[in-house]
């Protein structure tokens, strides 16, 4: 588990080998020391709560428009999560945000959606509601869209491997702590696409 010095404050931290970095919260564990994980994410656990924080490059989906991309993407999580039957996933809100506000000055634009799906963990019975906060960076020109996701559990099923965590909900990550990531991540090595 990596700390921050001071404790409580949130670091600038490297990602993909020092090709990207963002401030991540200070209390996180890199799974990626716990278990393998795909070479296209960096995933982060909180280590007292079953929130979850993931950076992952994905191929640019060019037949979708931008105002759709993020809705685009959180589908295609919905699928994996296995949420997509009527009721288990919903967006409740897109939007654009300024580039003004986004580091990373390669994107062609930025996005940020909000939504719930109703999951299971580990092919569980037991399905909890996760509020899923999505950021979407476009980057065109390098044939990737980056997605920040960040997995924050609202309603957790007694009967799911997760319901000890839920009863320690210690030091929780924001909703800010997230807009802090995504609007922080920064490129430093283009070379990282390809």
């Amino acid at each position: 588990m990596q700390t921050a010095a001071g404790a409580g404050s949130p670091q600038l931290r490297p990602l993909f080998g020092g090709a990207l970095s963002a401030v991540i919260p200070h209390n996180v564990t890199d799974i990626s020391e716990l278990r393998e994980i795909p070479d296209n994410q960096e995933v982060f656990a909180h280590p007292h709560t079953d929130q979850s924080l993931i950076v992952e490059l994905l191929e640019f989906q060019g037949q979708v428009a931008d105002q759709d991309a993020a809705r685009y993407h959180f589908e295609d999580i919905a699928g994996s999560n296995k949420a997509q039957e009527p009721g288990a996933f919903e967006v409740s809100d897109v939007v654009a945000l300024p580039k003004a506000e986004v580091s990373l000055s390669e994107c062609s634009s930025a996005w940020m959606l909000k939504g719930t799906q109703c999951v299971s963990k580990f092919n569980e019975e037991a399905r909890n509601t996760v509020s899923i906060h999505l950021g979407l960076l476009r980057l065109p020109q390098f044939s990737t869209d980056i997605l920040v996701t960040f997995n924050d559990p609202q309603s957790i099923s007694p009967d799911s491997s997760s319901a000890s965590a839920a009863e320690t909900h210690r030091e929780p990550w924001t909703v800010e702590d997230f807009q802090r990531t995504l609007l922080s991540l920064t490129l430093h090595s283009p070379g990282l696409f390809g």
